[in-house]
């Protein structure tokens, strides 16, 4: 609620929603429309009640790039809480992703080394597989003219990419388990999240005992990988990396719970968010024949017929400043959450200790102060010059701070490598003017994004 004694000019502004409900129903009906409505109606700081008077909670919006770096910042008083922070930590453990503190400092000191940019680009090779996996699997639908649906494929490509870095050889085994996991959990932790009164999680419904099955499942076989220690036929799995991390500081160790918490963030944070940026990628190609082309000339250029490296990977520039437009368009993470430690001030307006922030890439991403004609698909937003001349904060599809994405250089490195290849055996097409949506843990698509593939 606005803290009491702050001058009306002063109370940060919002739409005012039901008497009983605030802006609840708006939030589960679109929340996307909710973000993006607000900052163009009320301003780069907005306020949503969620609930009854009294009673209800308060959300805070922040769009424009200056208060997100203030919250996402080193130095700000924000801490990364939340009901589905906490929601997701019961699920999968206490990983960097969830964890706070002191913990989450030394974790940071510990795994960062295994996520520089050398050191992902060792699983080009991997992640050139996969690909390839791809683009035969597609063959007949290129051969028949029959549609496919990209989504499903590009989820398991993901996932397997990810098995294969972590896991190794172990990767059949691994990716079964965790495609009946992985979804279960998302859902559980969406509805559990965001429900105004959540049942007690020891409730034995259907959904509970399927999830808590599946994660058994899931746990199961990574602790039994974790189990078998270092890999003896020097394949330097991330796994093996994680045997070896140490914090530079203390000297310590992950044990083997820690370890399968850290690979299971790893995996539930990093497959889906990948493989919608994958199809969302594909798509505004499909969408945009004249980029397709250019992005195919590239991948005909720079690769040849020949396999990926590390080298040829960083010559594909045009793929990236589209894999990052497709990122500006449709962020997987849109919104992210911090809560207050300490009462501050954000863009003029006084936000009290306890308030939940908000901070969203998908209306950031279209703010007009930032970006021309925002809806529009345009990848030459993304060159060097144009970067170097934006607001840090303006476009920050992996977060920002000292908790930006451990990930991104992962991520990138695989958006640029399978869609080269892909664009580089096929012209993809697709009738699909609007994609629908849905915004549940990540931003994906809601239905089967279908695709017309030509071979080349």
């Amino acid at each position: 609620m606005t803290p009491a004694g702050v001058p009306p000019s002063r109370r940060i502004p919002g739409p005012g929603g039901k008497p009983l409900l605030g802006s609840a129903l708006d939030f589960r009906r679109d929340a996307l429309a909710v973000y993006l409505d607000a900052m163009r109606e009320h301003g780069d700081v907005v306020r949503w009640r969620i609930g009854p008077p009294l009673v209800g909670i308060d959300i805070y919006g922040v769009f424009h790039p200056d208060g997100i770096r203030q919250v996402l910042s080193a130095q700000a008083p924000y801490e990364k809480r939340g009901r589905l922070i906490t929601e997701l930590r019961s699920m999968v453990g206490n990983g960097l992703f969830t964890s706070e503190g002191e913990d989450w400092r030394s974790q940071r000191r510990m795994l960062q080394p295994l996520f520089t940019q050398r050191r992902v680009e060792s699983y080009c090779d991997v992640i050139a597989d996969e690909a390839n996996l791809v683009v035969g699997r597609w063959r007949p639908y290129g051969a028949s003219g029959e549609p496919v649906d990209i989504y499903p494929d590009l989820t398991r490509c993901a996932l397997s990419i990810l098995c294969r870095a972590l896991f190794g050889s172990a990767v059949e085994e691994a990716v079964p388990i965790l495609e009946r996991f992985l979804p279960l959990a998302s859902a559980r932790i969406l509805r559990r999240g965001t429900a105004p009164i959540p049942l007690p999680a020891r409730l034995p419904t259907r959904d509970a005992r399927a999830t808590a099955a599946a994660r058994s499942a899931a746990y199961r076989l990574v602790d039994e990988l974790v189990a078998r220690g270092p890999s003896r036929d020097g394949s330097d799995t991330l796994l093996d990396r994680l045997h070896g991390a140490r914090d530079h500081e203390t000297g310590a160790a992950l044990d083997a719970a820690a370890m399968r918490d850290q690979v299971m963030i790893f995996i539930t944070a990093g497959h889906e968010t990948t493989a919608t940026a994958l199809t969302f990628t594909l798509y505004l190609l499909a969408r945009h024949p004249e980029v397709q082309q250019r992005v195919r000339a590239e991948a005909v250029q720079v690769l040849g017929a020949g396999p990926v490296d590390a080298r040829a990977a960083d010559r594909l520039t045009t793929t990236k400043m589209v894999a990052k437009e497709a990122l500006r368009l449709y962020p997987p993470a849109y919104a992210l959450t911090r809560s207050s430690v300490t009462p501050d001030v954000i863009g003029g307006h006084p936000v009290p200790a306890g308030a939940l922030m908000l901070v969203s890439p998908w209306a950031t991403h279209r703010h007009p102060d930032f970006w021309t004609d925002a809806e529009r698909f345009d990848p030459d937003r993304f060159s060097p010059e144009r970067e170097a001349a934006r607001h840090r904060y303006a476009w920050f599809p992996f977060g920002g701070g000292p908790r930006a994405c451990i990930g991104v250089h992962f991520s990138v490195l695989e958006l640029a490598i399978i869609t080269a290849a892909i664009t580089r055996a096929y012209t993809l097409t697709c009738p699909q003017q609007q994609l629908p949506l849905s915004a549940a843990t990540t931003l994906r698509p809601a239905g089967p994004v279908w695709c017309h593939l030509t071979a080349l």
